[in-house]
């Protein structure tokens, strides 16, 4: 942990973490010094993420090959320099719908991950439409929201397995819906699973054997016959579809 708190605060915060390792009373110079070394300590593939949401945290999240950014509680300086924006669906003032359209609205290469403990769809539909990318359960363990950054980070879109399932079974207890006005082909339906799944268009390509051109063609199709905007939209849809239950 890298903080300007003083070494009593930052080493019970720490504790009560879990944390093993803290370094307090950093200036922003200093936090940056500290991630440059750990960069430097870096093998293969992977990867330096780093949370913040003050002031001084920016250099430093701007420095890291991820910065993380907490939507709504976070500062202004903060979460101009993050990669990835955690908004919360329920927050004071704002809701996290429309404090994700005006993020993406100024910066649209920002990644929004949802975090909510709500099990109703309609929030998810609501930030879906917002355009955020990631969705959470407040209570989702450790490397489930590993996970979910990197899929966003790299341009994925990621549902945790539980707030899938409880959508699953809210939806399928329900009327589903009518459709598209034009059917999905097998192929095209066989794609939208693979896109649910969280694969690329490249992945998806090796998988069924045929080029990635093909695979931008079926999901442009894709796109234009459910009138989804983009991938998290696409899950939406799927899951209304009863198609989740291939997954």
């Amino acid at each position: 942990m890298l903080t300007g708190d003083a070494k009593r605060v930052a080493e019970s915060v720490a504790a009560e973490l879990g944390v093993d390792e803290v370094h307090s009373d950093l200036l922003p110079a200093d936090k940056v010094s500290k991630v440059e070394e750990l960069l430097t300590c870096q093998h293969g593939k992977a990867k330096l993420a780093f949370v913040g949401d003050g002031i001084n945290d920016a250099p430093v999240l701007s420095r890291a090959d991820v910065g993380i950014a907490m939507g709504g509680i976070g500062s202004d300086a903060a979460i101009e320099a993050a990669d990835v924006v955690f908004m919360d669906i329920a927050m004071p003032g704002m809701g996290g719908a429309e404090a994700t359209q005006r993020l993406l609205a100024l910066r649209p290469q920002w990644r929004v991950i949802t975090l909510s403990m709500f099990g109703d769809e309609h929030y998810y539909q609501r930030m879906v439409e917002a355009g955020a990318r990631g969705f959470l359960l407040k209570d989702s363990p450790f490397d489930e929201v590993v996970r979910a950054v990197e899929t966003v980070h790299g341009g994925g879109t990621y549902f945790s397995e539980p707030l899938l399932g409880s959508l699953t079974g809210r939806m399928c207890s329900s009327e589903r819906s009518a459709g598209a006005d034009e059917p999905l082909s097998a192929r095209e339906t066989e794609i939208l699973v693979c896109v649910c799944r969280g694969l690329s268009n490249q992945e998806i390509a090796d998988k069924l054997f045929i080029s990635k051109r093909t695979v931008d063609k079926h999901r442009a199709n894709i796109l234009e016959k459910t009138g989804c905007r983009n991938t998290a939209s696409l899950v939406v849809y799927a899951i209304r579809q009863g198609l989740v239950d291939l997954l």
